[in-house]
C-alpha cells in the first residue's frame, strides 16, 4: 500500500501533465490512504512480533482519532471525485470554470476540516467515560466499540451517538456517490459509443473502490 501510494503521489507530483482536477483529488486520495493504513499497520506489525502487546491510554486515543480522521477523509475525498466525475461528464463545456484549481483546493480543505471535526467528536464523547478494568480490548487495534466495552459506566447513550456519528458519514456518503453515478449513466444515453467508453472506463474504478471501501464500513456502523 506504502509502494503504491507514493508512488502515485510522486508521479502526480513531478509530471506536469497531470494537473488535471481528477489527478489532485488522486493525489489527495493516495496521501490520506497512506496515512490511514499508517495508522493502525506499524503497530500490529509491532504487536505480532512481541509477546508485550500492551499500549497506553494516550496512543490508544491517537490511533482512534487517525484512524477516524483519515477513514472519514477518503470517504470525503472519494465524494469530490465522483463531483467531478459528475461536472466533466455533464457539465463538460464549463469543466475548467467549475473545478478549477482554487475550487478544488477549497473543496480538499472542507474535507480535511470536515474529518478533523468528525474524530474530535468521536474523542471528545469518550473521554469523559470512566476506565477502571477489565484492560484488554479484544481487537488488534483500538476502535471506539471495543474501547466503550471497558468502560465502567452504561454508554448505552454515548454508544448510539458514536456509532450514528460514523454510520451516518458512510451511509449517507455511500447513497450520495451512487445517486451520482446513478445521474452520470443516465446522461450517458446523449454521448457516442466512443464517449460512453471513456467516461465509463474512469467511472467503473471509482465504483469499485467505493464498494470495496463503503461495504464494510456500513456493515460495521449498521
Amino acid at each position: 500500500m506504502l509502494v503504491g501510494n507514493l508512488l502515485i503521489i510522486t508521479t502526480i507530483k513531478t509530471s506536469r501533465a497531470l494537473g488535471s482536477p481528477m489527478y489532485f483529488f488522486l493525489f489527495h486520495l493516495s496521501l490520506s490512504d497512506t496515512c490511514f493504513s499508517t495508522s493502525i499497520a506499524p503497530r500490529t506489525f509491532v504487536d505480532s512480533l512481541s509477546k508485550k502487546t500492551t499500549i497506553s491510554f494516550s496512543e490508544c486515543i491517537i490511533q482512534v482519532f487517525t484512524f477516524h480522521f483519515f477513514g472519514c477523509l477518503e470517504i470525503f475525498i472519494l465524494i469530490l471525485m465522483a463531483v467531478d466525475r459528475y461536472v466533466v461528464i455533464c457539465k463538460s463545456l464549463h469543466y475548467m470554470t467549475i473545478m478549477s484549481r482554487q475550487v478544488c483546493s477549497v473543496l480538499v480543505a472542507v474535507a480535511w476540516v470536515g474529518s478533523c471535526g468528525h474524530s474530535l467528536v468521536q474523542i471528545f464523547l469518550a473521554l469523559p467515560l470512566p476506565f477502571c478494568g477489565p484492560s484488554e480490548i479484544d481487537h488488534y487495534f483500538c476502535d471506539l466499540e471495543t474501547l466503550l466495552k471497558l468502560a465502567c459506566t452504561n454508554t448505552y447513550v454515548t454508544n448510539l451517538l458514536l456509532v450514528s456519528n460514523s454510520g451516518a458519514i458512510c451511509t449517507v456518503s455511500f447513497v450520495v456517490l451512487m445517486f451520482s453515478y446513478i445521474i452520470i449513466f443516465h446522461s450517458l444515453r446523449n454521448h457516442s459509443a466512443e464517449g460512453r467508453r471513456k467516461a465509463l472506463s474512469t467511472c467503473i474504478s471509482h465504483i469499485i473502490v467505493v464498494i470495496l471501501f463503503f461495504g464494510p464500513c456500513i456493515f460495521i456502523y449498521t
